[in-house]
């Protein structure tokens, strides 16, 4: 798997702020999961989260070419024939996000987003304490696990049917040409 990938001439799919971005994030969404109690760590990861998120949307709208949700984003007709094929064995291999990724990076970023504003909510004198905004804040953040599962899921088996190593192509932010 490893061979093809070394001898293949590369280009560059995602510049180091890109993986910087989503790295950061990830780690700030695993420390507010995991510190899901409360306190100055899960407030600091929440801020981090809710930022960077913040950041990310604002890239997909209006940064660079490459980093914008257009240069990814399919509608539901090409992300269901996209499905289509993944499940006969045959989905094409895609240098950006193949469709269920971008779906599945705007999810997360929905998500990310609005558990960092509901538990800023929740900090504040008016909605200390609300039922409403604490359900919002777990209905958000609780999923996140599974999310963050599926997609980790998606990686290893994008890798695994196109012969690469989408984990490393993220740290290094290079996969070989088409």
């Amino acid at each position: 798997m490893r061979g093809a990938e070394s001898t293949a001439a590369t280009v560059t799919v995602w510049p180091v702020w890109q993986r910087a971005l989503h790295w950061s994030l990830a780690a700030s969404v695993l420390t507010a999961l995991v510190v899901h109690e409360g306190g100055t760590m899960h407030e600091a990861a929440g801020w981090a989260g809710l930022g960077l998120a913040l950041v990310r949307v604002g890239l997909g709208l209006f940064g660079p070419p490459a980093a914008r949700f257009s240069a990814f984003l399919r509608g539901p007709r090409e992300t269901l024939a996209y499905v289509r094929e993944l499940r006969a064995g045959h989905a094409p291999r895609v240098l950006n996000h193949n469709p269920l990724g971008a779906l599945m990076v705007v999810v997360l970023l929905a998500c990310v987003s609005l558990a960092g504003l509901s538990g800023w909510l929740y900090t504040t004198d008016r909605f200390w304490g609300e039922g409403w905004v604490i359900l919002l804040h777990a209905l958000c953040a609780w999923p996140l696990a599974g999310l963050a599962a599926l997609h980790v899921g998606g990686v290893w088996h994008a890798s695994r049917a196109h012969d690469e190593n989408l984990v490393g192509a993220m740290w290094h932010g290079r996969k070989r040409e088409r």
